[in-house]
């Protein structure tokens, strides 16, 4: 919302909006009334501390070139919210401390394939080329969280296991795929659910790759998001299990029957056998035609289930046995439950009831623990 808009909305001036925004100006109890019924937060929210928001040099955007200054800017300040929350539930419950390996260090990565199957447009795909340090420092993870070659079933799950701090983003805007960033030496990663499942976790992936690879670097710029991309690939589709169960004739039926193995799209699929060179340039881009045509770049075919948060979802469980509500949960972070639900994968309002004791928890009790069990 730009200010002119807001002043219309609350029946002040533009100027008024901006001492408002700066601090030189204070509204009136009516005016803020109208602001808090405008930006449908509670009115309390605006005289607690101010929240600390992300700032785009912090932040790796996936497909930033996409995005308009408005629709980051939107991310950000989403995330500002996830800190908030991130940080009462922190207050509250033990979660798993970050185990995210700096894997950019020193390390060469002038080698990376320059194709990026999820951002360029079909006749941009260059088709040579071999990726060798992504390919290596997803080896190496996967090796230090002892996954060996076998597929990622639950990406989210993982991430969460390792420390990393998942929330989702309720933007329905294709630019804004996923962003993740450090804050207070925690890994946070923002993910659009509104994306297919198979997309979702390739954005998981991508963004991993930039909190291993890139801690010591402004995490932008094409040359990261390639090094991102090719780990991406490497870390959900191990080169010895592509090897080993690739199909023999690669077309659009036996990507959609293989890449269920893998949980990858086929575009994915069809990348990553390229790059391995299991298939000849010629393939890959009829495939790439193929997939175009059939609209499998923006609907999945034989589409996954989305993920979604385990943490997130034992938090709101353990809350709504001790009888906190949502509400009270609201209240406390006087935020709005509709935007912490959007943050949560929906699971707030799904898993927490309404009613429930006001403030249960928060004011001297000891905190919940919890501890995550592989399923």
């Amino acid at each position: 919302m730009k200010k002119r808009e807001l002043a219309i909305l609350i029946g002040v001036t533009e100027r008024s909006v901006s001492g408002y925004e700066n601090g030189t100006q204070e509204p009136e109890s009516g005016t803020l009334r109208r602001i808090a019924e405008a930006l449908e937060f509670p009115e309390v929210f605006f005289f607690g501390d101010d929240p600390e928001i992300p700032t785009p040099d912090v932040a790796s955007f996936r497909s930033l070139s996409k995005m308009s200054a408005a629709q980051r800017d939107s991310a950000l300040g989403a995330g500002a919210i996830a800190l908030l929350l991130n940080s009462w539930i922190e207050s509250r419950f033990d979660l798993p401390e970050p185990d995210i390996p700096d894997l950019g260090s020193d390390r060469d990565f002038s080698t990376v394939n320059p194709i990026d199957f999820e951002s360029q447009e079909l006749e941009e795909y260059p088709v040579s080329g071999a990726i060798q340090g992504p390919e290596a420092a997803a080896e190496m993870l996967r090796a230090h969280w002892g996954l060996g070659q076998n597929s990622i079933r639950n990406i989210i799950v993982l991430l969460e296991s390792k420390g990393v701090r998942v929330y989702s983003l309720a933007i329905d805007a294709k630019e804004v795929d996923a962003f993740s960033m450090w804050s207070g030496g925690r890994p946070f990663m923002f993910l659009n659910t509104y994306k297919s499942a198979e997309r979702c976790r390739f954005d998981a992936a991508h963004e991993l790759g930039h909190l291993v690879l890139h801690q010591h670097a402004h995490p932008q710029g094409p040359d990261l998001e390639r090094e991102a991309n090719a780990f991406a690939s490497a870390f959900l589709m191990p080169r010895a299990s592509v090897l080993a169960r690739a199909p023999r004739s690669a077309t659009i039926q036996s990507l959609i029957k293989f890449k269920k193995y893998w949980s990858v799209s086929v575009a994915a699929l069809n990348y990553r056998l390229h790059t391995l060179g299991l298939i000849t340039d010629w393939t890959y881009r009829t495939l790439c035609i193929q997939i175009a045509q059939e609209g499998y770049r923006t609907s999945e075919p034989e589409s996954l289930p989305h993920e979604k948060s385990v943490i997130l979802e034992k938090v709101f469980s353990a809350l709504r046995d001790e009888g906190v509500s949502k509400y009270s949960v609201a209240e406390q972070l006087a935020i709005p439950q509709t935007e912490i639900n959007e943050l949560t994968f929906g699971l707030m309002l799904n898993v927490l009831k309404g009613g429930g004791a006001s403030g249960a928890i928060g004011s001297g009790g000891s905190p919940s623990y919890l501890r995550l069990v592989k399923g």
